[in-house]
């Protein structure tokens, strides 16, 4: 699975705690790949409920993902686009709940 950033996300990366970066790498490894390679092959395959993937409301496209629920809230923003006929992820945002501000 490939991924491409937005300029907000890597703005968001750069304010984001060496902790709590480790963490998202972590779970984004662990979970959040496979789902998108199980996706690929099957979208009707479910997301790993661990990560509350939705649809973001104001923002057509855009999906949400809760990536921890304590400390610190961790959730990001991703669209699933399809560039020279393979499926990428483009990340959006990611921090705490603020990111709903601007998905």
């Amino acid at each position: 699975m490939k991924f491409e950033t937005t300029p907000a996300f890597d703005g968001d990366v750069r304010r984001l705690a060496p902790e709590h970066l480790a963490e998202f790498r972590k779970v984004i490894r662990a979970k959040f790949v496979p789902a998108c390679e199980a996706y690929a092959a099957d979208p009707a395959a479910p997301w790993p409920t661990s990560l509350r993937v939705k649809s973001v409301r104001a923002a057509a496209g855009v999906l949400e993902m809760t990536w921890s629920f304590s400390s610190p809230d961790g959730r990001a923003t991703f669209e699933l686009v399809t560039v020279g006929g393979e499926l990428r992820v483009r990340w959006r945002r990611v921090g705490d709940h603020s990111v709903f501000k601007g998905p």
